[in-house]
């Protein structure tokens, strides 16, 4: 029996590792259909690049670095290429965390960052800046130690890439026409519904992201992490819903999905400690919460994110990591309990806050020396599928519009691609 609950604990954490996965086709589909077309193919090779440099990366040091024996609660030592005694069901659901920290950052820098900028801090965030916050909370660091809690990581990973983002976003600037003086210029994505079909698979996988984080198929546990999961993301659609439609008169689609990753974000911290109302508040409150940071971001900080992951990664992981000291069901402030949890948490997201954006800082100065961290203007006009890597996602798009003045019709650029319609039978 020992040796049978052994295997269905592997299988399913094994299971969760792959819907952790999939959710970078959800991030990939989120930053292309929130993004222009002309930056498609860019967006698409810094997420499957992130993925595959991740795998490597991780595996090589990050999980040393994480998981290894503590150096005074602060760093792995121990580990490097998984020589020694590794679980290597573990190291492959924690590689593919440790990918997805990173791929905050693409959609919050899409369309101007350098592509070779972006993957140096790829390698930054996996090789260390997240391997050392993950030391510090899953693998017996000071965090872990005074009791921080975060059961399978807002302030970990969603946090950290959030951090990341922002400083990175602030540092390159925002897109050309993104503001002008006093005015905030919209820049619309091209295609909502690819947008939506990635946050339904990001719905998805996170079912293995925090269910997966139970690390093993525990009758009683797995259940609730689930229903938590689902019921907080339902709370933060609803809650951007009403909230943009009372404030703006109308229901903001492209904000609205964004409150199901909010809601998916704020739970992740206490999807095994709070109860079914407690997880349907904190997802509420993370819509809204999200809601006016994406304002405030855009409007008032004036940092440009296209995609609004630092608000929902960030801000929605600060308040769901926060929200378990409010929500624990064994001694949050509302519970019963003192504020002991609370100012706990609030000590965590202060730690990682500051770590993140140090080294990142550093990072990209580094970088910046090597590269420049940012395309250039006529590139950027050009859209970095062109300039990045000479093709575009399109080609039907310039067929149907060719080129002004060109003088050509339709038939004939259709036949400059081999199928002119007169060649087509019915």
């Amino acid at each position: 029996m020992e040796a049978l609950q052994g295997s269905i604990d592997m299988i399913w954490i094994m299971l969760g590792a792959m819907l952790v996965f999939f959710m970078h086709a959800g991030f990939a589909m989120v930053e292309s259909g929130f993004t222009r077309s002309k930056n498609t193919l860019n967006i698409l090779m810094k997420n499957i690049i992130t993925i595959s440099i991740g795998s490597i990366l991780y595996f090589i040091v990050g999980f040393a670095l994480m998981f290894g024996p503590s150096a005074f609660g602060l760093i792995g030592t121990q580990g490097f290429a998984l020589l020694g005694d590794a679980d290597i069901a573990f190291f492959v659901f924690q590689a593919v965390f440790a990918a997805t920290c990173a791929t905050i950052v693409s959609g919050a820098v899409a369309e101007r960052i350098n592509l070779t900028a972006y993957i140096l801090l790829t390698v930054a965030i996996v090789a260390l800046i997240y391997p050392v916050v993950g030391h510090w909370v899953w693998a017996g660091g000071w965090l872990a130690e005074i009791g921080f809690i975060d059961f399978a990581g807002s302030t970990v990973v969603h946090l950290t890439g959030a951090v990341a983002a922002f400083i990175a976003a602030w540092k390159i600037g925002p897109r050309i026409g993104k503001y002008s003086g006093k005015i905030v210029n919209s820049i619309p994505g091209h295609n909502i519904p690819l947008g939506a079909l990635g946050v339904f698979i990001l719905w998805l996988g996170w079912f293995g992201f925090n269910g997966g984080s139970t690390l093993a198929a525990d009758p009683a546990l797995v259940p609730s992490v689930i229903a938590n999961t689902l019921l907080a993301a339902s709370a933060g659609v609803l809650a951007t819903a009403g909230y943009t439609r009372f404030k703006y008169g109308q229901i903001d689609p492209s904000i609205t999905l964004n409150g199901a990753l909010a809601g998916l974000v704020g739970i992740t911290a206490g999807a095994a400690n709070v109860s079914f109302i407690g997880a349907i508040a904190i997802g509420l409150a993370a819509g809204i919460i999200m809601t006016e940071a994406i304002r405030l971001l855009d409007s008032k900080i004036r940092v440009d994110d296209p995609v609004g992951a630092i608000s929902v990664h960030g801000i929605a992981g600060i308040w769901g990591t926060v929200a378990i000291g409010l929500f624990d069901t064994s001694g949050g402030l509302l519970y019963g309990g003192g504020a002991e949890i609370l100012g706990i948490q609030v000590v965590g997201v202060l730690a990682v806050i500051a770590w993140t954006s140090i080294t990142t800082a550093i990072a990209l100065a580094a970088i910046g020396l090597i590269v420049p961290l940012r395309v250039s203007a006529e590139e950027e006009e050009s859209g970095l599928d062109f300039s990045e890597h000479g093709s575009q996602a399109y080609s039907m798009d310039e067929v149907l519009q060719g080129s002004a003045g060109a003088g050509d019709s339709f038939a004939s650029r259709l036949n400059q691609l081999g199928t002119h319609p007169d060649t087509v039978k019915s």
